[in-house]
């Protein structure tokens, strides 16, 4: 099937970022008196829009993060993504071959504008994403695993849901594709292919990726 649109997400599909994230994440929640793993902040935690950390650790403890959580964690992992960050292997040929063939594509983040751009400036793929092709959990009520970004994204992009296909990583975009009725293809680079159930198919290297869409 030839689609319309084709909706990434940020994390861990275009940029490396998700063990840098994630390392951070689990360092601070433990820092603050919440013990976390870096396997457990993965689990729990990747592919989640920001509100959802502090709500997961309100639940699970009676307590509330410090007002200053967000600010404080995205200074760190902006300052780390400016040392270290680096996009994901063949995805500037998979946004090259998108560009060639005329597919329409975007991204759509639970990360913040200001994380997806310190993200793709320090990799290059600004060069890919200009203001008009970039959505965030910011621009919606709800993020993942809630269809509200997606089909934001959708409705912007002037497709109809059931003519897109998103690539995710993580249990709660595909969990939000789904919901948006939207075909769904999940990247096991770094995520179980038993915690991406429901997806229209796998895939473990970008490079895979043209033939599936394709193109």
């Amino acid at each position: 099937m030839r689609y319309d649109l084709v909706i990434f997400d940020n994390d861990g599909v275009l940029v490396d970022s998700e063990p840098i994230s994630n390392r951070l994440l689990a360092g601070y929640l433990t820092e603050l008196g919440h013990p976390t793993t870096y396997e457990e902040s993965i689990r729990d935690y990747m592919g989640s829009a920001m509100h959802r950390i502090h709500d997961l650790v309100r639940e699970r403890t009676g307590q509330r993060l410090p007002e200053d959580f967000d600010d404080t964690f995205h200074a760190r992992v902006f300052s780390a993504f400016r040392e270290e960050l680096e996009p994901v292997e063949g995805t500037v040929d998979v946004l090259k071959r998108l560009v060639a063939d005329g597919v329409p594509y975007c991204v759509a983040s639970s990360g913040s504008h200001e994380r997806i751009r310190v993200g793709h400036r320090k990799t290059g793929l600004d060069a890919f994403f200009p203001d008009a092709l970039v959505y965030s959990a910011e621009d919606v009520g709800r993020g993942k695993p809630a269809p509200d970004l997606f089909l934001h994204a959708a409705e912007r992009m002037g497709v109809a849901p059931e003519r897109c296909v998103v690539v995710e990583d993580s249990r709660l975009g595909v969990q939000a594709a789904l919901a948006a009725g939207m075909d769904v293809y999940g990247f096991t680079a770094m995520t179980p292919e038993e915690r991406l159930s429901g997806v229209t198919g796998h895939f473990s290297r970008m490079e895979e990726l043209p033939a599936i869409l394709g193109l």
